[in-house]
This record gives C-alpha cells, sequence and structure tokens, in this order.
C-alpha cells in the first residue's frame, strides 16, 4: 500500500529532518486515505512519542476524514453559489496579503501611480498591455511567496534553516519581478515623461 511505502521511506531516511516531516505527513495523508476506503493501513506502528509528536498528530485526527475544497468539489456539480464562495475566497487572500504584508503596500502605491501616469498620457492600448502584465506579475510572484510564508510557518514554528532558504528564495522571486517590472514601467512611460520634462524647460 502506499502508506506502508512512505511509512518504510521515512524510518529508513533519518539524515535528513525536512525530508523525514515530508515524507511523515505524506504518510499520515496516505493512511487517511486509505482508511476512507475502507483497507488497511500501518498507522498502528508510528511511535506516539516521536512521529506523531513531530507531526503534530493527534489519534483523532487520524481517524478523521479530511474534508477539502478540492474533494468537495469532485461529488458537485457545477454551482453559481459555489463559484461564488471561490471568489470570496480569493479576494479573502488578497485582503490577508495586504494586511500582513508591507511590501504589498509599496506593490499597491507602484501601481496606482504607473496606473494614473498611464491614464494621463493616453498611452497606447499595446502599452497597456505591457503595463497590465507587468502588474500582475509583480502581485502573483508576491501572493505565492506570502503563501509559502504561512506555510512554511505552520510546518515549522521554530527556526529551520531549510525554512530560511526557502523564503530567501521566494523573496528573491519578488523581488526579479520587481525589477522586471519596474523595467517595462520606464521603457513604456519613461519617453513620456522625457517628452514632457523638454516642453517644460
Amino acid at each position: 500500500m502506499l502508506s506502508s511505502s512512505v511509512f518504510l521511506l521515512a524510518v529508513t531516511q533519518p539524515e535528513s529532518d525536512m525530508f523525514r516531516y515530508i515524507t511523515l505527513y505524506a504518510w499520515h495523508r496516505a493512511v487517511v486515505k486509505e482508511r476512507r476506503e475502507g483497507k488497511r493501513s500501518l498507522h498502528y506502528l508510528m511511535n506516539p512519542t516521536t512521529d506523531r509528536k513531530t507531526l503534530g498528530i493527534e489519534d483523532a485526527e487520524i481517524d478523521r476524514p479530511v474534508k477539502s475544497s478540492h474533494d468537495h468539489s469532485l461529488n458537485q456539480r457545477f454551482s453559481l453559489a459555489a463559484r461564488l464562495q471561490s471568489f470570496r475566497h480569493a479576494i479573502r487572500g488578497i485582503a490577508l496579503m495586504l494586511k500582513s504584508q508591507h511590501n504589498a503596500w509599496i506593490h499597491a502605491t507602484a501601481s496606482v501611480v504607473v496606473l494614473v501616469i498611464g491614464a494621463c498620457f493616453g498611452i497606447s492600448a499595446g502599452q497597456w498591455c505591457w503595463l497590465v502584465i507587468a502588474i500582475m506579475a509583480v502581485w502573483t510572484a508576491e501572493a505565492l511567496n506570502t503563501a509559502l510564508e504561512f506555510l512554511a510557518d505552520v510546518a515549522f514554528p521554530e527556526f529551520h534553516p531549510l525554512v530560511e532558504k526557502a523564503k530567501d528564495v521566494g523573496a528573491g522571486a519578488v523581488l526579479i519581478s520587481a525589477v522586471g517590472s519596474t523595467a517595462i514601467a520606464l521603457l513604456v512611460l519613461g519617453p513620456y515623461v522625457v517628452k514632457m520634462l523638454r516642453l517644460a524647460q
């Protein structure tokens, strides 16, 4: 069974805490899936003082079916109310990002400034497309980085060097998108600004 394979992989590879955590978590999810399907699993072999403590899993959690929006959507027909609920979740996520991430405030300010300048200069439709792509890239990178930070904090509330590296890489992705978007904004709006300054002299 899947749970048996993942369990044996976890207990035979102790040299990496991160690897052990990921494999044990995957094993737990496999156990839940097999119990829901009525299959026998190796959950009784887990050491309650180590592995469950590592994962923060209680006995009741293993026996409790796991409900997710994905599983729920597979068993339900298309519903307009459900789609509206998905939009509400997405909007709540955006609001949470704006509330918790100071960098998002900078992105919001820069986005408004770029949009106002573009409207004042009356740029072409093609130039608007470039600006929209640039703004979208920054916001997408920031949202993914925020989600990564939340997941990392849940997995390892205490300091862990691999979590620090993961967060650094995520922040680097945001920086790359921000630099690229700034370059696009300068290429699109720069000539208009230079022309305006020359006329003002």
